[in-house]
């Protein structure tokens, strides 16, 4: 399911906790504003210890047809970077291909925190 579509058909208070930012090669699994796991696209293995895991979702990272990078507070969407910058060590990731919502299973199976 991709989140970025306009027709919406709940009107009301968003009460779902989870999402998922895709990139090319890893998923980022959200609950809140804060990573709770990192997975591997190719293999499906959960990566225990990549930067973004237990971490705050700072804003997005969009790119200008020139190369300059242009931050935003602002949650990122499709086709900008994933930008972490609080916890002393800044972190931006590859462009986002889509933002979905993750499956029941795989909520499941998240590393315990």
């Amino acid at each position: 399911m991709n989140l970025d579509t306009p027709c919406n058909p709940y009107p009301g208070h968003e009460r779902r906790q989870h999402r998922m930012y895709v990139t090319r090669n890893t998923e980022y699994h959200f609950r809140g504003e804060t990573c709770v796991a990192v997975r591997d696209r190719k293999t499906g293995r959960f990566l225990h210890s990549h930067l973004a895991i237990q971490r705050t979702l700072s804003g997005g990272v969009r790119y200008q047809s020139n190369g300059s990078a242009v931050p935003s507070c602002a949650p990122p969407q499709v086709g900008e970077a994933l930008y972490f910058g609080d916890d002393g060590r800044e972190l931006v990731t590859s462009l986002c291909s889509s933002i979905e919502r993750p499956e029941r299973r795989l909520v499941e199976a998240y590393p315990p925190t």
